[in-house]
């Protein structure tokens, strides 16, 4: 009887060991397929989301192209523009040199008062001599003609200032004080045809080399000397400085430059040359094509006086100026 329960036993125990090994497989294959199931949903998860990233990126690159290629078409079709408009009209040229002739009024600080303008002996210095050689001082007053030419330099300062154009100006002006009169004064000398007109010892000097000596019979001078013209021929050299460049208006100012100034007649002491600083601002405005017009005011300033001569003054005029 045990025998059997031990057989029944064993059979029993045999039969759920197969039983289970029999459902243990079929779990393991059934989480096996579950797991590949599930590999599987990924894997063409991961497929479709690349696929898509792909697409984008196709997208991207086609999007780009078109636009890069439209840039460039846009920008060779605006060089052909600017190509085709500049063959057809010239280049603009810009004039930065200039031709100009001048003119106006002119006034020294000090009227002439020397031998040979005939009143350093015959006005107020000596009243004993008075009115007997000459007669009033010269004028300060007159007027001047002139000419020069800027020489572009720089259109920006050398770099510090935009629109602000450099120019060095080489200039003469020829200055008339009008004539002095000395028709108050004696003759030279009573024996020599005595003339009420003739003056001072311009006038003797002019009568030795005259006709009126007979040493000088047939000379250079002349019987009738009643009058000295007093000029003065100035040249200078300086920077000029011109704003507002690409403007039709234009001020401009000299800072400071050189003149040269040659007196007539000579001082007492013979003496032409006196050489000063010059200052100088005005504007000009330009009317037509290379035409322009402007206006200056100017001062020399020498320091000195030349044997009694000061050519110190001022100018104030107009000008016309031709740009090349």
């Amino acid at each position: 009887m045990m025998t059997k329960t031990k057989l029944v036993l064993g059979i029993a125990t045999a039969s759920l060991t197969v039983a289970g090994a029999l459902v243990s497989q079929q779990a393991v294959a059934g989480t096996r397929a579950q797991h590949h199931a599930t590999e599987a949903a990924l894997v063409s998860k991961v497929d479709v989301l690349e696929a898509q990233l792909r697409a984008m990126q196709d997208e991207v690159a086609s999007i780009r192209s078109a636009s890069g290629q439209g840039a460039d078409s846009a920008k060779v079709q605006e060089l052909d523009a600017w190509m085709q408009e500049h063959k057809a009209k010239p280049e603009k040229v810009v004039h930065d040199n200039m031709i100009f002739f001048r003119g106006g009024y002119a006034r020294n600080d000090t009227k002439r008062d020397d031998l040979l303008t005939g009143n350093q002996f015959g006005g107020d210095t000596i009243p004993a001599l008075a009115g007997v050689l000459g007669g009033n001082k010269s004028n300060k007053d007159g007027w001047y003609i002139g000419a020069g030419f800027d020489f572009g330099l720089t259109d920006d300062v050398w770099g510090l200032m935009a629109d602000t154009e450099v120019d060095a100006e080489l200039m003469f002006e020829w200055k008339s004080f009008s004539s002095k009169k000395f028709n108050a004064a004696a003759t030279v000398s009573p024996n020599i045809n005595p003339n009420p007109q003739n003056g001072p010892l311009c006038t003797l000097i002019n009568f030795a080399s005259g006709d009126e000596l007979p040493a000088g019979a047939h000379g250079a001078g002349s019987n009738s000397c009643n009058s000295v013209n007093v000029s003065q021929l100035t040249l200078t050299a300086a920077p000029k400085i011109k704003f507002m460049k690409g403007s039709k208006f234009r001020p401009w100012l000299i800072p400071i430059g050189l003149g040269l100034h040659v007196i007539s007649p000579p001082s007492n002491g013979v003496t032409v040359l006196n050489p000063g600083m010059m200052f100088g601002a005005g504007a000009e405005y330009q009317v037509w094509k290379a035409m322009h017009v402007g206006a200056d005011v100017r001062y020399h300033l020498t320091g000195r006086s030349v044997d009694g001569v000061n050519t110190d003054g001022m100018t104030a005029g107009g000008y016309l100026g031709i740009g090349f």
